[in-house]
């Protein structure tokens, strides 16, 4: 009987070395002779060691866990086409991926290896697999806008075509997938065995339209196991990854490659540890996102500082001697601050987008957005904005308000779509130098202030926030 061992969203689990070696010794004890090894994206970046590494100690990851298939996530791009392109040369690992072209029009990474489609045998039977990238990758990464993303949904048929026309066709198909949300889709779209999925955080374990649906979740807290079968559906099991033998030659050269990056330096002291989890920073108003909004507005000296949900990577807790190496990992992006220029008006639709942006990596009730100098009261019943001030003041539709926050926003198309390159006015340091600066002047710990209230009932005023150890009532 085949099996498949899956991670996906490793992400910064490589800031902590004996964590990523752990990880390393959970897939190893389920791989086996009938097994084979399959990642689904954002396993270069983001995170401190592939910022310090340009993703490359991916490629000590895909030696250590003997992952045979890969395919590319939206952080894969982040440092560049170049640094890929030699992630690709030195990994072991085949990329497989159908919807990404260059900036001429050719498949992403044929030079390098990358395949749109690949049949292997495993423990006696054929398995075909697919990869396919979230057609909104251009969008979500600044460096990937010279890049094309096709439809997936057509990638894929077009995969499954050419696989079924060769003399042996595949017993069983399966999608390596970083569409997140997507995968619903494509599963009622196209007639495969499995889609094992990423980009949304959250593990997934179910069946759609007889197809099985799998997400181990994030920073490789946890591995799928899946078994296939054939004479009937195909079967999951998520494990975790605590409790495994760690793997000593990754762990080994990890802490070699983060030695180099003399990060180790203390900037501020937290004592009361501040949680970052996905629940947590998406669950309303909490202290990690309010310690970042603080930074962004004091290093340009704004009227609002904003900061974006999903720009703060989820880890362990904020706690006792902070180093620069811990406000990497919080926002290990190389984008500056920027100071942009809105009207009252637009400044009030991207206070409303934080709650309803147009993304497809999170959960539905997922707040998205943190603010400093700033208080909203949001109706999440009606999906109104019913009240936000500046200062302690209304917002005044034809004002012109300064907001502090991330290049990645004027870029992005998903989130906060009001914001635009052409509100730009001015720009500060790389985000994690200017975390480096305000945590050493200021101190980190912004506490709970009411900054953003959410009513879950239409005649309620109770706030609904994240604290340090609790989520918000909109959490996942």
């Amino acid at each position: 009987m085949p099996r498949l061992v899956h991670h996906s969203d490793v992400e910064n689990v490589f800031d902590t070395p004996e964590r990523a070696s752990v990880l390393a010794g959970r897939i190893r004890d389920l791989d086996g002779p009938d097994a084979l090894v399959v990642g689904s994206g954002d396993t270069t970046a983001p995170g401190v060691l592939s910022l310090v590494a340009s993703g490359r100690q991916a490629v000590d990851f895909h030696v250590a866990t003997d992952t045979a298939l890969e395919t590319f996530g939206n952080h894969e791009f982040d440092h560049g086409l170049d640094a890929l392109r030699e992630v690709l040369e030195r990994s072991p690992t085949t990329y497989v991926s159908a919807n990404v072209r260059d900036e001429n029009g050719d498949r992403f990474g044929a030079e390098a290896g990358v395949v749109p489609h690949v049949i292997r045998e495993i423990d006696g039977a054929r398995v075909g697999f697919v990869g396919v990238t979230d057609p909104a990758t251009d969008s979500l990464n600044p460096r990937a806008t010279s890049l094309s993303f096709s439809d997936p949904i057509a990638a894929v048929e077009s995969a499954i075509e050419a696989m079924r026309s060769t003399p042996d066709p595949p017993d069983h198909l399966i999608v390596l997938s970083h569409l997140g949300d997507g995968d619903d889709t494509l599963a009622r779209s196209v007639d495969v065995d499995a889609i094992l999925g990423g980009h949304v955080h959250s593990r997934r374990n179910e069946y759609v339209d007889g197809t099985l649906l799998v997400r181990p979740g994030v920073n490789g807290t946890a591995v799928a196991e899946v078994e296939l079968f054939a004479d009937r559906r195909p079967t999951a099991t998520v494990h975790e990854r605590a409790g495994a033998d760690p793997h000593p030659d990754l762990r080994d050269a990890l802490e070699r490659r983060l030695a180099r990056t003399g990060l180790d330096d203390p900037v501020a002291r937290v004592d009361v540890p501040m949680a970052r989890t996905d629940e947590v920073v998406h669950g309303g108003e909490c202290r990690v996102g309010n310690f970042v909004a603080d930074a962004f507005r004091w290093a340009l000296s704004t009227d609002v500082g904003l900061t974006n949900a999903g720009g703060l990577r989820s880890g362990d807790p904020i706690s006792g001697r902070v180093t620069r190496a811990d406000l990497v990992s919080l926002i290990p992006f190389e984008e500056p601050v920027v100071r942009a220029e809105l009207t009252g008006t637009e400044l009030r639709a991207v206070l409303s987008e934080m709650a309803a942006p147009a993304v497809d990596f999170g959960e539905d009730d997922w707040w998205h957005g943190h603010v400093s100098n700033a208080r909203i009261v949001w109706d999440a019943t009606t999906e109104t904005l019913r009240e936000a001030t500046v200062g302690g003041e209304p917002i005044d539709p034809d004002a012109t308000y300064t907001v502090a926050t991330s290049e990645y926003l004027l870029h992005s198309k998903q989130e906060f779509p009001t914001l635009r390159e052409h509100h730009r006015a001015g720009e500060d340091g790389i985000q994690y130098e200017v975390l480096w600066q305000y945590a050493d002047e200021c101190g980190i710990d912004s506490p709970i202030d009411g900054r953003i209230r959410i009513l879950k009932d239409a005649d309620s005023r109770e706030p609904t926030a994240a604290d340090s150890g609790t989520t918000g009532s909109t959490g996942s």
